[in-house]
């Protein structure tokens, strides 16, 4: 690709990937790479400017990460964020202690004041509230470097040595609590580096689209489609450049949502490439008769995904590119060089030995979930799949507790299906980050007309969350709520009682199995 390019060097910090999501939202294109990687591979990629990460060690600890010296004489700008200012001042003369008293250590939010003549604080005022979290002062800061931000208990909350273009902050300007800090990033990226914003997902699909016909040829490439957004934007974009040449297996299992496999078919209608649609309903539903254990479930389903896959592969016969929606995030939790390993993700380093290909093809690996969601709308898929919330591997397996039947299957996809439409024309969908029922395998008695039931507790979950990896319960009106309520014990049968999840993660999970 030829874009403009920032690196982002990971120190181990836990923002790492929101630098760089941050950076891209400014219109720049930006890598994270491994602290470890060497200077001259660095070098060769002609960046035109390099920020450094936060992390959790201390510079001064003998085994703490550090960075070639180097790499401030290539005359390239260097932004250091927390860990990152830390390891600039030690590197460049200057000297990084513990705190020797309480004042000195930040966390959390506090009030800072900016120098506006600084290049990093341009036409930003001069005083905000930043992010902190450091217990390491600097000492003594490197000759050459200015003090351009302070708080009332640190006067080196941020140094700069404009004329070599170096910057460090001790605060995390990434995060949304620091205030006016994206736009500190893009003074960083456009006052300092030069950057002139050539990053833009209608031009990442053009050059993606040349650079999928040139590697494919006239090969055939074969993609597991699951219906989520990464598959699914993964698919277009190939069929898109390749038409016929793809072949899309959607293995429809029968525990998706009401009318969702009809929703992923109908998305790709506007394509010319081989679509097959495998109706697997019947057999997962015997794999998993009787089955009340959740991880036994996920077995049985991805074994069986497995299976299937396999069948319908072979009689493809032999291709040449077995493709993957593999994301950007994905790359990096899974670690690179000497960089700890968040999670193993399934797609990265591991490869199917059950289909006959040559290569293994991952279009959207340089993108965040947010530049694959714009990207699927350059594509021209509709918003529903889009912005199709986060949804489990087993799907509604495991948001039916206890055994399955297709009974009970159906009656969670109807009442899900109610409490999706009401969040829908209440306008809760954009303050509700993942919301669905759950059908519990506790019975309760209820009263209908003059009967007496006897009928499942249907679990409603919402939740508000930037990452998911924490999340609070969301405050859903009473007022929606209650018609969810209604509508369902009067439309949905084999259900008497509503109840609605009101547990954070942590202690609890998003998903309940």
């Amino acid at each position: 690709m030829k874009h403009q390019l920032i690196i982002v060097l990971d120190f181990g910090g836990q923002y790492n990937q929101l630098i760089a999501r941050r950076v891209r939202e400014c219109g720049v294109y930006c890598e994270v790479k491994p602290y470890t990687t060497p200077l001259d591979a660095l070098k060769a990629q002609n960046p035109i400017g390099f920020i450094f990460t936060g992390g959790p060690n201390s510079v001064y600890d003998e085994k703490a990460p550090h960075v070639d010296p180097a790499i401030f004489a290539l005359g390239v700008p260097v932004l250091g964020i927390c860990y990152g200012c830390q390891l600039m001042a030690q590197t460049l003369g200057g000297q990084v202690t513990a705190a020797q008293a309480d004042s000195a250590r930040e966390y959390g939010k506090t009030v800072t004041y900016y120098d506006p003549d600084c290049r990093l604080f341009r036409d930003l005022p001069n005083c905000g509230v930043s992010w902190m979290s450091h217990g390491d002062y600097m000492a003594k800061v490197p000759e050459g470097f200015a003090l351009v931000a302070h708080t009332d208990a640190c006067p080196n909350v941020a140094i700069a040595d404009e004329r070599r273009g170096f910057y460090g902050v001790q605060y995390h300007p990434e995060v949304n609590h620091t205030e006016h800090g994206l736009d500190m990033i893009r003074n960083f990226l456009y006052e300092v580096c030069g950057a002139t914003g050539d990053w833009s997902m209608g031009d990442y699909l053009k050059t993606s689209v040349a650079a999928i016909r040139e590697k494919v040829g006239s090969g055939k490439v074969l993609l597991a489609l699951s219906g989520g957004v990464d598959s699914s934007v993964c698919a277009a974009l190939l069929a898109e450049a390749i038409g016929r040449q793809l072949t899309c297996v959607f293995v429809d299992h029968g525990l998706m949502r009401k009318n969702e496999g009809d929703e992923v078919e109908a998305a790709f209608a506007k394509w010319d490439l081989n679509f097959v649609r495998v109706d697997a309903e019947t057999r997962f539903l015997i794999k998993l008769a009787g089955v009340s254990e959740p991880e036994h479930k996920r077995k049985i389903i991805g074994e069986e995904f497995i299976r299937v896959f396999e069948e319908e592969a072979k009689k493809i016969g032999a291709v040449d590119y077995l493709a993957q929606g593999t994301i950007y995030p994905d790359v990096i939790e899974s670690g690179a060089g000497d960089a700890a390993v968040i999670k193993s993700h399934h797609n990265v380093g591991g490869l199917p030995d059950y289909v006959d290909f040559k290569e293994i093809i991952e279009p959207l690996r340089l993108l965040f979930k947010d530049e694959v969601r714009q990207l699927g709308r350059e594509l021209g898929l509709p918003e529903y799949l889009v912005m199709r919330q986060p949804f489990p591997g087993p799907g509604l397996a495991i948001r039916v507790i206890g055994d399955l039947t297709k009974e009970k299957l159906d009656t969670l996809r109807d009442a899900d299906a109610i409490f999706r439409e009401e969040i829908a024309a209440a306008g809760e969908e954009k303050n509700v980050n993942q919301y669905f029922a759950v059908l519990t395998n506790t019975r309760s008695v209820g009263v209908m007309g003059d009967g007496r039931t006897y009928d499942y507790t249907l679990a409603l979950r919402g939740v508000t969350t930037s990452d998911f990896m924490t999340a609070d319960w969301a405050r859903i009106p009473y007022d929606v709520l209650d018609k969810v309520s209604t509508r369902i014990v009067n439309e949905v049968k084999g259900i008497n009682r509503i109840v609605y999840d009101i547990t954070s993660k942590p202690p609890a999970t998003i998903e309940w199995e």
